[in-house]
């Protein structure tokens, strides 16, 4: 006898069933495989298309990511892939290690320890990987 599904298990059975209906493909798709397809783009294209477009004066792409960082801590840092970009693009856009740490660390008396902790673990995983691919 197999125990009873929760809610949240059924319905992400359903999810999994509905993407392999509408593609195949998706029955196995990896979100770390998209990171690595598509690790960061050019700060340039950044404030293209996310800044500077309407406003010459508008927010830089280094403050948007720092701003994009800090409401993902906020919402609890659950969606870790999209973390981990936003920290890659920041260091792309000239955001130093400290300054992402210190937006993650802000964000602790909004958001909570627990947050803050995961966000913290992402962001310092995308930075080593940084390193190591420095050092090869």
């Amino acid at each position: 006898m197999t125990d009873p599904k929760t809610p949240f298990e059924l319905m992400m059975q359903q999810a999994q069933e509905m993407a392999k209906a509408f593609n195949p493909a998706l029955s196995s798709f990896d979100p770390k495989g998209f990171e690595k397809m598509w690790p960061t783009m050019p700060k340039d294209a950044m404030e293209m298309w996310f800044g500077k477009g309407i406003s010459k004066d508008g927010l830089d792409a280094k403050t948007r990511l720092l701003l994009t960082l800090a409401g993902l801590t906020m919402q609890g840092a659950q969606a870790d892939t999209q973390v981990r970009m936003t920290v890659r693009h920041a260091l792309a856009a000239g955001a130093t290690k400290d300054e992402i740490a210190e937006t993650i660390a802000q964000m602790s008396m909004f958001a909570g320890i627990p947050a803050m902790t995961r966000a913290m673990e992402l962001a310092r995983d995308v930075m080593e990987d940084d390193k190591k691919d420095d050092e090869t």
